[in-house]
Formats: structure tokens, sequence, C-alpha cells
């Protein structure tokens, strides 16, 4: 088949200077859902028809499989489909869809190609404030005959509640003449893609009508408003799949999907979370409340504490982390380890059964297993220029309020007294410390403030 997506609007509503079909439901672009849906579709000819922003929406949508028909004038439905003509094969069948309908589901889509594969095929729903919408004219014997716009429809047409959509599916091959013959005579002073369904009627071809499993399916986004209730029916959706699935969420109002999330059994997520890119929960993983979690990798039994982020990051099993833990790009942890407040590890690798619990930063380091890094530890891993390595083998004791300046090693089974700053390597297995032998200075004595 050939898809359409009538992308051009300028969304006056919006109040933004982003093009209406940019801006972002599950940290995704409207139009993008759309385009995802169609693929799914498997079209031959996949075709976006833009106009504002022009240049902001094909580089932000660009793909090889797109083809791209400029609206330079928007001058409606009608029109803005001619444009695409030029790259529809003239045997498919051709849908249209709409850049801001962005929830659609490809089901619903195959039932109206279905209802359509011999003629047109509208999708249709009933609403109970069927205001603003076109309204579906049927005759006594329940066919459709036309499609009237709200804006020129009479009292009693306005009192229908099977509204048009605007998702159709037509016959390519009469699309040439029916453009031609369409007229701006109406209240909007617009080319009417709807008119074609009179012109169908007249030809004798089959008008049949589908319908979508739930109204949301083809809500349209004008405002922020509408932006936001629409981003809530679909984390619902996406939380409703996740329950079905055995997930147990605190509260399926209050999380956020915006990306993959892919689960074992018997995993929980607390409230307020947030999984953006490819998330990775391994069995029995639990989640805290208001965790960011962004291209993470998590093995199964690791438990996370409240108000941790984590990006582009693998977790080991039976780990225990946070609460506010960070974990930055090119983090690894192994099985067992322990990452505890306000602990940064950036690109860094730890071995299973490691603890940092407090207080410290971990950069560009490669920590063996059974290591325990006291609190207030820094891996003092930047000159000003250049990133240097730490290498800490198994079984040392870091002491508290260490500073390892990089490149530095420390040997397998050593320790650090507290308070050293380490700037050559360490022996395996000895005691190293780097601070002045303690001294009281008798009769000293406290700074006071200056009477005024």
């Amino acid at each position: 088949m050939n898809i359409v997506i009538l992308a051009a609007g300028q969304g006056k509503r919006m109040h933004s200077n982003l093009p209406k079909v940019l801006h972002p439901i599950a940290g995704k672009a409207l139009a993008q859902h759309v385009i995802d849906t169609a693929r799914s579709l498997a079209p031959e000819k996949l075709v976006v028809v833009y106009g504002h922003g022009g240049d902001v929406v094909r580089a932000t949508l660009a793909a090889p499989d797109i083809a791209w028909a400029e609206q330079a004038r928007q001058l409606g439905t009608g029109h803005a489909v001619a444009q695409a003509l030029p790259h529809l094969g003239p045997a498919a069948q051709t849908l249209v869809l709409y850049g801001d309908v962005p929830l659609t589901t490809a089901a619903t889509l195959k039932r109206l190609l279905q209802a359509g594969k011999d003629g047109l095929a509208i999708l249709t729903v009933d609403l109970a404030d069927p205001s603003g919408y076109g309204r579906i004219v049927r005759d006594e014997s329940g066919q459709v005959r036309r499609i009237v716009e709200q804006k020129d429809a009479t009292e009693a047409e306005k009192a229908i509640r099977e509204i048009n959509t605007g998702i159709m599916v037509m016959p390519t091959a009469r699309l040439s003449e029916w453009m031609g013959k369409l007229k701006n005579d109406n209240a909007q002073g617009e080319y009417y893609l709807t008119d074609i369904v009179a012109l169908a009627v007249a030809e004798g071809l089959p008008v049949r009508t589908a319908q979508p499993e739930g109204e949301w399916e083809v809500l349209g986004v004008n405002s922020k408003v509408q932006l936001a209730e629409l981003e809530r029916q679909h984390q619902r959706n996406l939380a409703g799949l996740l329950l079905v699935a055995g997930v147990r969420l605190a509260d399926p109002e209050r999380i956020d999907i915006r990306g993959e999330l892919s689960h074992g059994r018997d995993v929980f997520v607390d409230v307020g979370c947030v999984f953006e890119g490819r998330v990775e929960l391994a069995d029995a993983v639990e989640v805290g409340p208001y965790c960011v979690l962004k291209n993470v990798k998590v093995g199964a039994g690791t438990r996370i504490a409240a108000f941790c982020h984590f990006e582009d990051a693998v977790i080991g099993p039976d780990g225990a982390l946070g609460p506010y833990a960070r974990l930055r790009p090119g983090t690894e942890l192994g099985p067992e380890v322990h990452v505890g407040n306000f602990v940064e590890i950036k690109k860094s690798v730890i071995g299973a059964q490691s603890k940092a619990n407090h207080l410290a930063y971990i950069g560009d380091a490669e920590i063996g297993q059974r290591v325990n890094v006291g609190a207030g530890t820094i891996t003092c891993n930047y000159d000003g220029a250049n990133k240097f390595k730490t290498v800490i083998e198994d079984d040392v004791f870091i002491g508290s309020d260490t500073q390892l300046v990089a490149p530095v090693r420390v040997g397998r089974g050593a320790t650090l007294g507290a308070g050293t700053t380490l700037t050559k390597d360490a022996p395996a297995g000895e005691l190293t410390f780097s601070r002045p032998r303690q001294v009281t200075l008798s009769g000293w004595q406290r700074p006071q403030k200056a009477k005024k």
C-alpha cells in the first residue's frame, strides 16, 4: 500500500516555535509515533507531507524510507494529499494518516484496510460531544453517503454523533481524478479530502467504515492541554501492558516510559520513575521511587533505592544501589556491588562484592572484587586537560577521605589509610598512607569576632 502522513500544519494553539508534529509524547515526536506505526504495516511507499517548519521537520524525521512532499500553502487536506500524488504507486491502496494523531494502533489500521480493500473506507467513532468534527451522513439503509464538516452542517446534521476521524483508505488509481474535482466553495475556503466520499458514492464505489478499540486512538493534538492529556493516556496504556505482563506498579498513574522497557518476573516499580531509551530489568528487580533510568541493564535481584539517576550503565545481579546514587555512561557493576548515597560513578568497571557506600566519586577507574571504598574517596582523573585511569586490584581497603591521583595503581590486598593523597602506586598487601603526624598546639586560642 501507499501511506501518506499529513504533517504540514503550523499548530498556532501550541504557542510554540516548534512545529506541532514535533512536540513529544513519551519522549518521541508526535509524527514519529505515526511513522513508526505506519512502518509496522510495511507500506511500499511512505510519504510525509510537510509545510510549516519544513526544514526542522525533515531534519528531525529524516529516514531513507520516507519520501517528502511539500505543501507550501495550507489549502486543506485534499490539497495536501494532492502534493503526495507523484510519489504514489497507482495500483495500491493509499492510507491517509495525520502527524498529530499519534496513538492509532496498527490493529485498528489493519481493520480499516480490510474494510477498504475493494473501495473506500473511513475510520469513524461515536462521540458524546461531536462538536468540531465532520459528521458521517448515512442514508435510510445505513450506507455512507457523504461527510459534512461542522461549519457547513445543518442543525440536523450537527446532531449526528458519528464523526470522521480524517483517517481513511482509498484506491490510488481514482485519486488524481477526484483531486481535480474538489472545490473550495465551503465555509473554510479549503479543499476537503472528505469530499471524495460523495464522489466515490456517485460512482457506485463501496464506502465502508471501521472503528478503533478506543476513542483515544483517534484524538489529535492542537494544544498543550491536549498534548498532556494524550501523554497520560499513552502512559496509562503502557502501564496497563506492564501490569498484564506481571510487573507490580505502586501506582500505574505515576510512571513514565520514554522508550522501551523490558522486564523479567516479579519486578516492582515504585512511584514517579522515568525510563528512557532501552531499559532492561531482570527478574525480581526493585526500583524505588523517583528514579531515572536511561539505557540501563539491571541484573536479577538488584534493589535500587529512591532518587537514583542512571544512564548508559550495566548493573550486575543482587546489587544494592542508592538512595541518591548516580551512574554515568560507561559504568559496569559486577554481582553484589553496593553503591550508596551520594556516590557518583563514571566510565568505571567495579568487580563483584565491592562497595562504595558513602559520598564518593569514581571516574575512569577499574576496581576489582571485594574492594571497600571509604566515604569521601575521590579518583582524581582529570588534570585540566586529559583524563587518566585508576586501577584498584582485588581485596583493597580504601580509607575514608582518600584521593587517588591518576594514573595510579593500588595492588591486591593493599590498605590505604584515611586521609591519604596517593600520587604513586601502592604495593600489594601493604598499608600506605600520606598524612603528617598529629600535633597539639598548647595555648592556641580560637579567633574571636572583633567588637564593633
